[in-house]
């Protein structure tokens, strides 16, 4: 029966607490969040370390690590495109918000030069069409979405393609 009077006490404190943040200005939030962040934690951790459950938390961590660093070097390769994307999206009008960035990125950079195309392709200048069509199928492979690639890459890698062929 604690149980169930403990449970009911918690949900109506979430419940609180989400009307509580729901009613406050992102700026406001924003601040008071960073503020209480640290006390958080600190409770968090006390009240695992005391529940016998910080073994788990900390083995969770380890494995969250290890995956890390096993997908770093993928990481570190998309993070300069990532990084811009990011600040193209920040930078956005709010009109544009509802777009997706690879779409919007798509629309005002539809039209690249000869050297963009070759270094997206990863070819020198003065390619074969067979090595521009070779080019194109390796990157295509790695950056389709159906492959877990981006929208934003594929629309680029097709676009060099399709710029290359035409001249």
């Amino acid at each position: 029966m604690i149980r169930l009077i403990l449970l009911a006490l918690l949900l109506a404190g979430l419940l609180w607490a989400l009307r509580w943040l729901l009613g406050k200005p992102p700026a406001m939030l924003a601040q008071q969040l960073r503020r209480a962040s640290v006390p958080i934690v600190i409770t968090l951790v006390v009240v695992l370390a005391l529940t016998g459950r910080l073994n788990a938390v900390l083995a969770l961590l380890g494995v969250i690590l290890a995956g890390l660093m096993r997908v770093a070097p993928v990481l570190a390769r998309l993070a300069p495109e990532a990084f811009r994307l990011w600040q193209q999206w920040r930078h956005q009008k709010p009109a544009e918000a509802g777009r997706g960035a690879g779409q919007r990125q798509t629309r005002q950079n539809s039209a690249i030069t000869a050297a963009e195309a070759y270094q997206i392709l990863g070819l020198q200048p003065g390619a074969s069409r067979e090595q521009v069509v070779q080019a194109h199928r390796r990157m295509m492979q790695k950056y389709h979405p159906d492959r877990g690639g981006s929208d934003y890459f594929a629309a680029r890698i097709n676009l060099a393609k399709d710029m290359l062929l035409q001249h």
